[in-house]
């Protein structure tokens, strides 16, 4: 399986696991995230999630390779959303990278170890907290290759770090180091490198101690409505088309080996 989950009492791990690809999702993990999301949600005995990769990477974006094989255009059309659709609570809806659409009850802890970058930036902002090891970076890769962002991102980015901050990283794509992601509110938590994991266990464990009613109500609050963010993923999505002209060359660029490692000199 490329997603492994844990129930660990009220505790659940979801964890990529494709660590040949860099924890790179492609379609099959994407549903099964999907999947494993919306059960955790449904669960009236599980309260905390751990979203998680490997000790190397939590997720280096959508697997290219697989893209530049010509599933892309299949793929975008069967994410397409529906003009109906306005509330991301009431009818959960699947994104290209999985959960990216889902507007959950119970709060999901992003655990961070190496690259976060492209589509697995988009993972890290879904989630409600970011704990990064000092190993750990961000970055929109995609820039390299024509691929917009379509899982979130543009909505997330700027609620996260502010306008200013989101549109430099939004025009560049530069990599951003742990340290930096902190000191900009991308990672809430910064720890050792290996000890993501355990971090997000212990943060996890802490606000297992408190009333969850309340907390739950004020964790909800303070977050868009259902419809605010259906209105601002359907706007995001207005970019999808650029897959299928810039983002299939480029998804064949890096199928070819350029600009591997986050290389933006050789694309």
């Amino acid at each position: 399986m490329t997603v492994n989950v844990q129930r660990n009492g009220s505790i659940w791990t979801v964890q990529i696991n494709r660590p040949e690809a860099r924890n790179a999702v492609n379609p099959a993990t994407a549903t099964l995230l999907f999947e494993a999301f919306l059960e955790f949600d449904a669960d009236p005995n599980a309260v905390v999630a751990i979203f998680t990769g490997d000790q190397t990477a939590f997720c280096a974006g959508f697997d290219l390779k697989e893209a530049a094989e010509g599933m892309t255009p299949a793929w975008m059309t069967k994410h397409q959303i529906p003009e109906d659709w306005s509330d991301p609570v009431v009818q959960p809806l699947p994104g290209p990278m999985g959960p990216s659409r889902l507007q959950l009850s119970k709060p999901v802890i992003a655990a961070i170890e190496g690259p976060a970058v492209a589509g697995g930036m988009e993972l890290a902002l879904w989630s409600d907290i970011r704990i990064a090891s000092t190993s750990a970076y961000f970055g929109i890769y995609c820039r390299r290759w024509g691929v917009p962002l379509i899982d979130g991102g543009t909505v997330r980015l700027p609620a996260v770090v502010g306008q200013g901050r989101a549109t430099d990283l939004v025009l560049t794509g530069r990599q951003v180091e742990a340290e930096e992601a902190y000191h900009i509110g991308l990672a809430n938590r910064l720890c050792e490198p290996g000890k993501a994991y355990e971090t997000a266990l212990d943060y996890a464990e802490n606000i297992l101690r408190f009333p969850q009613g309340c907390m739950l109500s004020d964790h909800r609050s303070a977050r868009p409505t259902p419809e605010q963010l259906a209105k601002a993923l359907r706007r995001e999505w207005c970019s999808a088309d650029l897959i299928l002209n810039e983002g299939a060359a480029g998804a064949s660029r890096f199928s070819s080996g350029k600009g591997r490692g986050g290389n933006f000199g050789d694309i």
